[in-house]
């Protein structure tokens, strides 16, 4: 290899390396849902709000390795915040993606899987009561009519508008649950219930692509036990992490 070649081929390293250092982080925050005076979801031993906690935080020190991603999260620890604030959080830091974790419920224990949100109409009854059951998060805030605009989390005609929004980050926030999803099923073995769309509040008001994933089934006992145990948490922060390292990667596509 001749002198000019190794110089151009130095250069190109360097040239590389500069701008891989200077490529600006995507900023990622992370929200644990419910926390303090609202656990979410029970368990036959454990809440919701405890286990997203430790799924966010693992999650989040996986992000802190990889340069490709900056983490914020919206809590902690174990502390109520407001819905409004959530989003607020993540407008104001201008992220470039926004993620909310939580754990799912229903009256029959057999029900199990993770299932990954977007903004939008609610296309059963099914989705409707895990919306509901997540927005009345907002009844434990004080002056939640003023802040909400009135709006009732148990009245189903409240959600008539959302069936007339269209969110304007809404394909790509379908994209990255669906790599959600897909990366959930693949590291968990565990099943997948897809990627849906309902009114969650906590994601109307941000102005990024965002999701809501329910990763899982608290009242599912051996779901539960999944969710709650160490490996299930790393087996879902992996998963969650290579979904976003892949939908980064793509370019959000």
């Amino acid at each position: 290899m001749g002198k000019s070649t190794g110089l151009l081929l130095l250069a190109l390293a360097v040239l590389s390396l500069t701008s891989f250092r200077l490529m600006k982080p995507t900023l990622v925050v992370i929200d644990p849902g419910h926390g303090g005076k609202d656990p979410g979801a029970l368990g036959k031993a454990h809440k919701e709000k405890d286990i997203t906690l430790s799924v966010s935080l693992k999650l989040a020190e996986l992000l802190r390795k990889d340069p490709l991603f900056r983490p914020l999260l919206t809590r902690e620890t174990d502390v109520f915040v407001e819905l409004n604030t959530r989003a607020e959080i993540a407008n104001k830091a201008h992220a470039d993606l926004f993620l909310s974790i939580h754990c799912n419920a229903n009256p029959r224990r057999d029900v199990a899987g993770s299932e990954t949100y977007a903004l939008g109409e609610h296309k059963s009854e099914e989705n409707l009561s895990v919306v509901m059951r997540e927005n009345s998060s907002i009844l434990m805030e004080e002056g939640y009519q003023q802040t909400y605009g009135g709006f009732d989390p148990n009245s189903e005609e409240a959600y008539i508008i959302f069936s007339l929004m269209q969110h304007a980050y809404l394909k790509q926030s379908l994209r990255l649950a669906k790599k959600i999803e897909e990366q959930i099923a693949s590291k968990t073995k565990r099943q997948s219930r897809g990627v849906k769309q309902a009114g969650f509040l906590v994601l109307w008001r941000t102005s990024m692509p965002a999701v809501l994933c329910e990763i899982g089934f608290i009242t599912n006992p051996e779901e539960e036990k999944y969710l709650a145990s160490e490996v299930g948490q790393e087996h879902i922060a992996q998963a969650i992490y290579q979904a976003l390292r892949q939908y980064v990667a793509a370019g959000g596509e």
